[in-house]
């Protein structure tokens, strides 16, 4: 039986998900996903919530270093490499499965996993955003959204 549009959608921000929680060891409150697509760009990025504080990917031992754990995230621009290629590979994906189902493709996705409820939220948008502005670039919007995060708590 074939799989329904849905079903391969989630299992492609799914794995969205493992990649990023694989990154941050399991040791992280939240995660935030930002997802672009705009013709013939593509873009991810990704922050997370450890010991209360939003951080960037490659500021993971900032949040650490303010409490007495000892851990450290290997945060080396190898692995960081490798969340951003496997979330753009899924992303890519995703553009090629709303293709095959005739489907319009998001050109934005804003996800939010909350670790501790295994509780994944999402956000689309359809409109272009950045590609008809000269000087808006998607890590601007990114940085936008963690900016929103950050007030809100």
């Amino acid at each position: 039986m074939r799989k329904k549009f849905e079903d391969c959608f989630s299992e492609l921000q799914s794995d969205m998900v493992a990649i990023c929680l694989e990154y941050v060891e399991n040791r992280a409150e939240d995660i935030y996903i930002y997802c672009s697509y705009e013709p013939e760009m593509y873009a991810f990025d990704v922050s997370f919530r450890i010991n209360g504080r939003v951080v960037l990917k490659n500021h993971l031992n900032h949040a650490v270093k303010e409490t007495n754990d000892s851990f450290t995230y290997d945060t080396s621009e190898q692995r960081q490499m490798a969340v951003l290629d496997i979330g753009l590979k899924d992303l890519e994906d995703i553009h090629a499965l709303c293709k095959e189902y005739g489907r319009d493709m998001p050109t934005e996705m804003k996800l939010h996993y909350n670790v501790k409820q295994n509780s994944l939220k999402a956000q689309y948008k359809y409109d272009l955003i950045y590609s008809e502005d000269e000087e808006l670039l998607p890590d601007d919007i990114f940085d936008a959204w963690l900016d929103e995060i950050k007030k809100s708590g």
